[in-house]
């Protein structure tokens, strides 16, 4: 039994690594950053897959796993500060376009809850019901967020594109 839910859960961590980075990504706008934070969300399903023993939604909890560690991540204090060393002398990631970089950029001034929700809803795909019961909200705070969060994208973009 072991080692068929051991072989689950590294199919699971195999298969979908990459588009969990992509949602935290979106969540961070770090790329190092997004990589601690899917790093950590797989140690929790890991541990938690072998704790439970059986998990019946593992990419749900995955999502839930990483959308409530992003969300503690930003309460913690010294989330706050940022202290540089040496900045590099040139960028290091990949380039992207401007409307990317404005819309991310954008994305990241957002609360984390606001931001959280537009990424499961419009990146993730999830639907208002999904998104309520990842998050534990009721889906009428979804809703809200999502109506907010979009008003703040709008605002943010028209005055990047102007």
């Amino acid at each position: 039994m072991r080692t068929e839910d051991d072989a689950v859960l590294h199919a699971f961590v195999e298969g979908r690594r990459t588009a969990l980075f992509r949602s935290a990504y979106l969540l961070c706008g770090d790329r190092h950053e997004a990589e601690d934070l899917v790093q950590s969300t797989l140690v929790k399903v890991v541990l938690g897959g072998r704790h439970h023993g059986r998990l019946d939604n593992i990419e749900a909890y995955a999502r839930k796993t990483l959308v409530n560690t992003f969300i503690a991540a930003r309460r913690r204090f010294w989330r706050r500060e940022q202290a540089y060393g040496e900045l590099p002398d040139r960028v290091g990631h990949e380039p992207d376009t401007d409307t990317g970089l404005a819309v991310r950029a954008a994305l990241a001034r957002l609360t984390a809850k606001q931001r959280a929700v537009l990424v499961l809803r419009y990146w993730d795909d999830l639907s208002v019901e999904a998104t309520a019961e990842l998050l534990g909200m009721r889906e009428n705070t979804v809703k809200s967020h999502t109506a907010r969060g979009l008003a703040a994208l709008r605002a943010e973009m028209a005055e990047e594109l102007v």
